[in-house]
């Protein structure tokens, strides 16, 4: 049984899975220099496959294969935009189980590439859905995968209970651990809605007036919002995932992928920090809501993936220039605030 346990000093692991969690908290004073303000993320970029889609697979897998549904020598099914199936195909190493991820256009072509270093078997979708994603096309060709291939299993993240468990019992937990006083707000970006869901329900136990913002792309459908082109992977969704529980969220911030790219510049400017495209959604959301947030404030927030498989998206000056160049005139400020 894997457990989160805070490492002892010269603790020696028995494997990369055993070297998830117990990520660190950082206070960004440098992005966040207003005196009576307090923003501190959780650095879910350090798990070792670099992001906290580690701890959602390992804890998906591991409860899987207690309870039966995942029996020995399951050929395991995903559909992912990168992160997660990168974590699952860690674990199926480890495990001594096989793997099909399927991908589609927009997952990096960094991200393929570690997904076959890992030994997954990767199958690219070429047909958008309904609304101008890929997710509903993924899903079914999950759905077709099942069919063909012996004591397949799909572990359907978007539905499946332990996907915000993963983050109750672990990212939360230890976020609780880590701090030393309340916190007033919480942001997270979403897409599956299980690491947001996940630490508000432990939050809310030791915080219960903590205010939750969920960090959604423009062009995402998960609050209700219209269909558009979104590029950046791993935030927002053509499809609401059955985990969603709006009830449980404050507030909506809607943020683009140029605003993702200026937040992820800034904060590897000014606190160094090498980050995905989620976590400069979040840095954005954060700089527009900050006028609606009383003083004093303690935000807490995590980011949730490394900047080295978004060299080709954030970090590129061509990329950005285009963006920039088709550019419409959307409201600076998005938010939707909960009826």
């Amino acid at each position: 049984m894997i457990t989160d346990t805070t490492a002892e000093s010269g603790e020696v692991k028995s494997s990369i899975l055993d070297c998830v969690g117990n990520t660190p908290l950082v206070s960004l004073d440098r992005l966040f220099p207003e005196k009576e303000l307090q923003v501190i993320s959780k650095l879910e970029l350090m798990n070792p496959g670099g992001s906290m889609k580690d701890r959602t697979a390992r804890y998906m897998i591991e409860q899987g294969i207690e309870n039966g549904t995942i029996p020995h020598g399951a050929h395991l099914i995903e559909s992912s935009s990168g992160n997660l199936g990168i974590a699952i195909a860690m674990a199926c190493r480890i495990l001594g189980l096989s793997f099909t991820c399927v991908v589609d256009p927009k997952t990096t072509e960094t991200n393929v590439r570690i997904l076959r270093q890992l030994g997954a078997t990767v199958e690219m979708v070429q047909e958008p859905d309904e609304n101008g994603g890929y997710l509903q096309s993924r899903i079914r060709r999950v759905k077709e995968l099942l069919h063909k291939i012996p004591d397949s299993y799909w572990i359907n993240q978007y539905a499946n209970e332990n996907n915000w468990k993963a983050h109750y019992n672990g990212t939360a937990t230890e976020m609780v651990r880590q701090l030393n006083r309340s916190v007033d707000v919480f942001f997270a970006a979403v897409s599956t809605t299980g690491s947001l869901l996940g630490c508000t329900r432990k939050l809310r136990e030791h915080f219960p007036s903590i205010r939750v913002i969920a960090v959604d792309a423009v062009g995402s459908i998960l609050f209700g919002g219209p269909p558009g082109k979104r590029e950046i992977p791993g935030i927002g969704s053509s499809r609401v995932p059955e985990l969603l529980s709006p009830e449980e969220i404050d507030d909506v911030v809607y943020v683009s992928d140029l605003e993702a790219s200026w937040g992820c510049r800034e904060l590897l400017e000014k606190e160094g920090i090498f980050a995905g495209g989620s976590s400069g959604s979040i840095v954005a959301a954060i700089q527009k809501y900050l006028p609606a947030l009383p003083r004093p404030c303690r935000i807490l927030t995590l980011f949730p993936d490394r900047g080295d498989r978004y060299l080709d998206l954030v970090y590129n000056d061509d990329w950005v220039k285009q963006l920039s160049d088709e550019k419409t005139d959307e409201p600076q400020l998005m938010v939707r605030e909960r009826v």
